[in-house]
């Protein structure tokens, strides 16, 4: 059994993900600033990663402005690779987003291409993980396109999947051996971003009016219709919307 540290290991994904590797017999250390552990300033990674067999990293940066996110996950990125290079890990899992290698606008997507760029340059064994829009972000979407009673969303396609899936993704490849590739991982659904939206809020009893406009930005940029979409290859999950939505109320 392995030791697997776990960067953002108290967070949506890596609390799911440690309590799955624990589950199965492995050492995983949940590392965040919360544990003293600081991928920005370096704070506490090399004593985490003593020992360490494999390093997951699910983190996220805490600010989505277009300089804050790139500054992030490359500074991030960097600090994580030196300190595993330094204590011979052997297995680098990133989880990252479909869509990031589509043409885009999206200053996330800018940012984390960056970090996928520096695992797969490092010279470390590894695995990427991308993975499509969690149910978990409806919320969150709905927040950021509202105006007023109305919220404007496109109708891009999604194949949307739930955040305990990813972290079942995200385990299973942190304990295997490296891939040296990137993966894409996805629900089992296609729809448009605004049918998802529109269905999570109707279940949840939001008044709000989901507004399908081919106009409407996805945080501030817009997309081709399948640039959120996974290609030939995906993992397929098998959890839907309607059976997530009833185990899964609003987060606050």
């Amino acid at each position: 059994m392995a030791k697997i540290v776990v960067i953002g290991g108290s967070g949506l994904i890596g609390a799911k993900v440690v309590a799955k590797l624990t589950e199965h017999g492995h050492e995983a250390v949940a590392a965040s600033p919360n544990s003293g552990v600081n991928t920005i300033t370096g704070e506490g990674l090399a004593e985490v990663l003593q020992g360490a067999d494999v390093v997951v990293d699910v983190s996220n940066s805490p600010s989505f402005a277009p300089a804050d996110v790139m500054e992030f996950f490359t500074t991030s990125t960097r600090n994580l690779i030196a300190g595993a290079r330094e204590a011979g890990v052997g297995h680098f899992v990133a989880l990252t987003v479909v869509g990031t290698n589509r043409p885009n606008t999206i200053s996330y997507f800018a940012a984390k291409t960056a970090q996928e760029e520096l695992i797969r340059d490092s010279g470390i064994p590894y695995s990427i993980l991308h993975a499509t829009q969690f149910f978990e972000f409806i919320t969150g979407i709905a927040g950021v396109s509202g105006n007023g009673d109305a919220i404007h969303l496109p109708g891009n396609l999604v194949q949307p999947i739930a955040a305990e899936d990813v972290a079942t993704a995200v385990a299973r490849t942190a304990a295997g051996a490296p891939l040296n590739a990137d993966v894409e991982i996805a629900g089992p659904e296609v729809m448009g971003l605004d049918e998802m939206v529109r269905r999570g809020l109707t279940f949840r009893g939001d008044p709000r009016e989901v507004v399908t406009d081919a106009e409407a930005p996805y945080f501030g940029a817009r997309m081709q219709e399948r640039t959120l979409m996974p290609v030939a290859g995906v993992q397929l999950f098998e959890t839907t919307l309607e059976e997530w939505l009833p185990a899964n109320p609003p987060r606050s």
